[in-house]
């Protein structure tokens, strides 16, 4: 089965954008530590409790996450690095890596890394995750905007263009302000997608 990296999957590419490593020459200040959240519930599109594993897996100072099965078949969300982002980030990661779980990403073949139904499947799990934190942790328009806030933040610190940057922030924008709930969104894409239980 093959593993999904979603959240800043793209840091491989990143690393070869110029300047990325000059980020992290030595005249480079510490960097701050956070307090890790606890993760949210989880339940994938079949009903399976979705755990959250700590690693210290990947780049350090990048905080990833990553939804895949465990070798056992377990579905999983892999938390790297969590302590190196703001908590509100990385209850943002959580959902996101969740949505991938709900909308049954982690058990579909994955498509071709940044082509289009790559980058369809992260805006839907970002439109996932920002609804979740909106109507089940109550974020209102200041919630949203150290979210925003946090997740530009954490694109420059990785090397993204601004392209890349605003287009996301344009995606969770316009998906806060969408009425219905994440579990809506999610039965939607389910039901496209013929995976709906019925």
């Amino acid at each position: 089965m093959m593993q999904r990296a979603t959240f800043l999957a793209a840091v491989l590419f990143a690393l070869g954008l110029p300047g990325f490593s000059s980020a992290w020459g030595q005249d480079a200040k510490p960097a701050e530590t956070y307090q890790v959240v606890k993760p949210p519930a989880c339940t994938n599109n079949k009903g399976e409790t979705v755990g959250f594993v700590e690693t210290s897996r990947g780049r350090p100072g990048i905080a990833a996450g990553m939804a895949r099965r465990d070798p056992g078949g377990k579905p999983v969300v892999m938390r790297s690095n969590y302590s190196a982002t703001p908590p509100v980030f990385q209850s943002f990661i959580d959902r996101h890596e969740c949505a991938h779980h709900q909308t049954g990403d982690v058990d579909r073949p994955h498509p071709p890394r940044n082509g289009p139904e790559h980058l369809m499947n992260e805006s839907i799990s970002d439109c996932i995750a920002i609804l979740r934190l909106r109507d089940e942790e109550g974020y209102d328009k200041a919630g949203f905007e150290k979210v925003a806030g946090a997740l530009r933040s954490e694109m420059e610190k990785i090397g993204f263009p601004e392209i890349s940057i605003s287009s996301r922030i344009s995606n969770i924008t316009n998906c806060f302000k969408r009425p219905g709930t994440s579990k809506d969104f999610v039965n939607k894409v389910l039901k496209r997608r013929g995976l709906l239980e019925q």
